[in-house]
């Protein structure tokens, strides 16, 4: 215990200063405009994701990961600021984080295992393409020395590593474009144009709303949407450090970090927040691995807005463009183009459909909910056919024994009933399902609907095999010994 302390603490003191530096310099132009999505002032942001990025390094459940105020979650606010201000916001925040602590004490993280790898593929590759989009107004009607600056930033962040690892190249890119352009003098849009930075550290505020039931219903319908999306988002982020660094998370100390983290934001005047997969990549990428990296992110930060506003101001914005497309570059999995060849169709198809709800709506909730749908689906219409029934007929002719085999529910409780000839002249049929299981009411109908049937052609009919848990759902909601049940069959 003593020695994973010390490696997610101080095995990687360097490399975590360096990473965080690099994320901090593309967190400020982010919290700036995911601030004025939101329809808040930029300090709103920028404070929120100091505040996040600290307090989510000690309470967090993954060592180098970034969480702090996010595009998924600003989205989700524009609704609460504009018809009732940014007091309800910090109000919604504080709620937002007590709701994923709930989550979290009720270690419903453990839900992530029901998000398949197709989900989690479609998520990933949709959100490296929101994050490219995102770019767009930055390459959209400039001159042609954003476009050479930009070009030359994605230059040195390639090339640089095949000289020297010592310096994380997207920091090296950052540094000389920004010198370039204040020694030249070039007239290209910089961080300062996207708003104004706050002059003063952040400092304890209570939202100045009355604590009563009306405000809860008022800030409750975004409180808990804002919990989801930050716990999937913070999932999701978690899934793609694990396998980037080899390594595995606590997701449900996760959920109760985002949950503090948030809590933590409001009641410093910043809006809520969750992990970010492309600022984690930076981190990861540019070296950072423990926890340290956070923190280091997030002073750096506020040092940076608070104390040389100026000297951030001056960052042109193709610098930053630079290194958030080679995020989306690194973000989408390439590979799952080319494995398409050989994953089934329905893979394919939860993965796509991940990708498209996800880019069409830019809510990352709703493309998840419909990959997981979707996944459950052709998974239960997958497992419907692996039922097999089997049959033998006595030498009388009078007795035929069927022998079920497999998993019976909603979806194969159809072929289950096709399975039986019910024509046949017989006295005994007996229905063995020792290598069977029945799950749900839809396969108890069905096999009441066999035996019925049975029945009414003058078949005695004797059920055999029964597992411990078929019996106990045939016993609760099994119709078929009942008295009335074969005029019930019939319409009577």
């Amino acid at each position: 215990m003593h020695q994973t302390w010390q490696k997610n603490w101080f095995g990687n003191i360097k490399g975590d200063f360096l990473a965080g530096l690099v994320v901090a310099l593309a967190l400020i132009p982010e919290a700036i405009a995911f601030s004025i999505i939101a329809g808040v002032d930029p300090k709103v942001g920028l404070y929120a994701s100091f505040c996040i990025c600290v307090i989510i390094a000690f309470v967090g459940g993954r060592p180098g990961q970034i969480s702090a105020a996010t595009g998924a979650m600003a989205l989700l606010m524009v609704t609460l600021v504009r018809d009732h201000g940014l007091e309800y916001l910090l109000v919604a925040t504080l709620l937002t984080g007590v709701i994923q602590f709930v989550f979290g004490a009720l270690k419903l993280g453990s839900l992530m295992r029901f998000v398949s790898r197709s989900v989690v593929t479609g998520f990933v590759n949709a959100l490296a393409i929101l994050i490219l989009l995102a770019q767009l107004p930055e390459l959209t009607d400039v001159t042609w020395h954003v476009y050479a600056l930009t070009a030359a930033g994605l230059a040195i962040i390639y090339g640089l590593p095949y000289i020297t690892k010592a310096i994380p190249s997207p920091l090296i890119a950052i540094v000389l474009i920004t010198g370039f352009v204040m020694y030249t003098g070039v007239d290209v849009r910089t961080v300062g144009d996207m708003g104004q930075l706050p002059d003063s550290l952040p400092v304890f505020l209570w939202p100045d709303v009355p604590l009563n039931l009306e405000t809860l219903l008022i800030v409750l319908p975004y409180a808990l949407p804002l919990a989801i999306v930050g716990l999937l988002e913070s999932m999701m982020t978690q899934t793609i450090v694990d396998d980037l660094t080899d390594t595995k998370s606590d997701r449900n100390r996760e959920c109760r970090g985002q949950g503090i983290a948030n809590i933590g934001s409001g009641l410093m005047g910043g809006m809520a927040g969750c992990a970010m997969i492309g600022q984690s990549i930076i981190n990861i990428k540019s070296g950072g691995r423990g926890r340290l990296s956070s923190i280091f992110a997030g002073v750096a930060l506020i040092v940076m807005v608070v104390f040389l506003a100026d000297w951030v101001s001056a960052i042109p914005m193709a610098a930053l463009v630079a290194v958030m497309i080679m995020v989306a570059i690194g973000t989408f999995s390439w590979s799952s183009i080319k494995d398409m060849k050989q994953h089934p169709m329905s893979t394919n198809i939860v993965m796509l459909a991940t990708v498209i709800v996800v880019v069409a709506t830019h809510n990352l909730a709703i493309g998840v909910f419909v990959g997981v749908l979707l996944a459950a689906i052709f998974f239960a219409a997958k497992v419907g056919n692996y039922m097999h029934i089997s049959s033998n007929i006595s030498k009388d002719g009078n007795h035929r024994t069927y022998q079920v085999v497999g998993q019976v529910f909603f979806t194969s409780s159809e072929k289950f009933v096709e399975s039986f000839d019910f024509h046949e002249s017989l006295d005994k049929v007996t229905i063995d399902l020792d290598r069977a299981h029945f799950w749900d009411i839809t396969s108890v109908a069905a096999l009441d609907k066999v035996i019925l049937k049975f029945r009414r052609e003058g078949a005695e009919v004797n059920v055999e095999g029964m597992n411990k848990a078929t019996a106990t759902v045939v016993d609760k909601f099994g119709v078929s010994d009942k008295p009335d049940a074969i005029d019930r069959l019939m319409g009577h």
